[in-house]
């Protein structure tokens, strides 16, 4: 892949840096999640920034290979990454901050479906733009795992 514009290509990369940076400052996602009862397979906390600072450096990655490749559904991609982006910067205040596990739940089923929405349109466009996403769809579905079982045992 060769990088054609690269103040364009920091722009996509930093977007969804930035989108998860203020969703765990708004959450304050630390500090919660040492004292609730956690399920087995519960990473210990200092695992979720690496995680996750590599999923959104996949998805802008992911998201500069759509926007610069000239598809004419290019467009409606790109809406569905914005879109999932959103539901991926409130599910984190809606599980930390406000600690509504069951309700965080659903709107992770929601985000789970747009994420799977938005691979099909990427591959679409691009099959390694959608590759790119498939990590952070395995994340989700792990996180819908641990969010249902905190559910559960809180």
């Amino acid at each position: 892949m060769k990088i054609k514009d690269k103040s364009t290509f920091l722009i996509y990369l930093l977007i969804p840096l930035a989108v998860g940076s203020l969703s765990a400052l708004f959450s304050g996602s630390a500090s919660m999640y040492s004292v609730i009862n956690k399920p087995p397979l519960s990473p210990p906390s200092f695992i979720f920034p690496v995680v996750w600072t590599v999923l959104y450096i996949l998805m802008g990655l992911s998201s500069y290979i759509v926007s610069v490749s000239g598809d004419p559904n290019k467009g409606t991609a790109l809406k569905i990454y914005a879109v999932q982006l959103f539901f991926n910067f409130c599910w984190s205040i809606i599980f930390f901050g406000f600690s509504q596990y069951l309700f965080a739940f659903i709107w992770l089923l929601a985000l789970i479906m747009l994420i799977v929405l938005m691979i099909y349109k990427f591959y679409k466009i691009n099959p390694l733009s959608a590759c790119l996403q498939i990590p952070y769809l395995l994340w989700c579905l792990f996180a819908a795992y641990l969010n249902f079982m905190i559910y559960r045992l809180n």
